[in-house]
């Protein structure tokens, strides 16, 4: 019987948290360059005397969809769509180089290429420096180009740094990706940009949907389980009571 305790507490629980990552992955449905996380069930062997033969269930994340989100023309000369599987690099808030997919740029008050939600955007050099009043544009290889009044012509302020990762991505706690080893990528001279778009999220609301509801069946089926798991130890306490 406590076999059955363990596989239907942990089991409602695992479907829990599975809950909360489809839950996520709804929620980011309309954001730019967001990937759904995956996420799979898995049996782990309790450890101690007399235990051998319990297992948990666990849930654990097995990475993200990898497929690109839908394009959508916004007309913007700073809206940047990544081409293929490049990823744009940006100084996280630790001051550590991480990869992103959003591709909605803006210029700070200091002048400083960034991100909409505020994070730096990384050049080939580092920071890009944007003059005051610039006429920005961004070339399919992701040069930066700025025009000013006084200037004959455009000036080239740098160029986006693109990389292309060989294997997947690790996405931290903070919504940015970064490579397994922890360490820089290179550039990718040959990535590409599509300007005046944006990249959409990969979530598919209905499978998702979908999803959260076999979830919630789960998590039913394993408090059934539990109950009946109670309603047997209270009969056979009740036997050994009448013995």
């Amino acid at each position: 019987m406590d076999r059955m305790i363990y596989l239907s507490m942990t089991g409602a629980k695992a479907a829990m948290q599975r809950q909360d990552v489809l839950s996520n992955n709804l929620a980011n449905v309309s954001t730019n360059g967001f990937r759904a996380e995956l996420q799979a069930f898995r049996s782990v062997p309790v450890r101690g005397d007399g235990a051998s033969t319990r297992a948990f269930a666990l849930e654990t994340s097995i990475g993200y969809k990898a497929e690109p989100g839908a394009i959508s023309a916004t007309g913007r000369n700073l809206d940047v769509a990544m081409g293929g599987n490049a990823w744009l690099a940006v100084q996280a808030t630790d001051g550590t180089e991480a990869y992103t997919r959003a591709g909605s740029l803006d210029v700070n008050s200091e002048g400083i290429l960034t991100l909409r939600n505020g994070l730096q955007v990384q050049g080939d050099g580092g920071a890009i420096n944007v003059p005051q009043n610039a006429q920005l544009s961004i070339g399919s290889d992701g040069t930066i180009t700025a025009k000013t009044s006084d200037a004959v012509r455009p000036q080239v302020l740098g160029r986006l740094k693109l990389v292309t990762p060989e294997a997947p991505l690790q996405r931290g706690t903070d919504g940015l990706f970064r490579a397994a080893d922890g360490n820089d990528l290179p550039t990718d001279q040959t990535a590409r940009v599509q300007d005046g778009a944006l990249e959409g999220s990969n979530v598919s609301p209905v499978e998702t949907m979908v999803a959260m509801i076999s979830a919630a069946r789960q998590f039913e089926q394993q408090m059934k389980l539990l109950q009946i798991a109670q309603t047997q130890g209270q009969e056979s306490s009740k036997l050994l009571g009448s013995s």
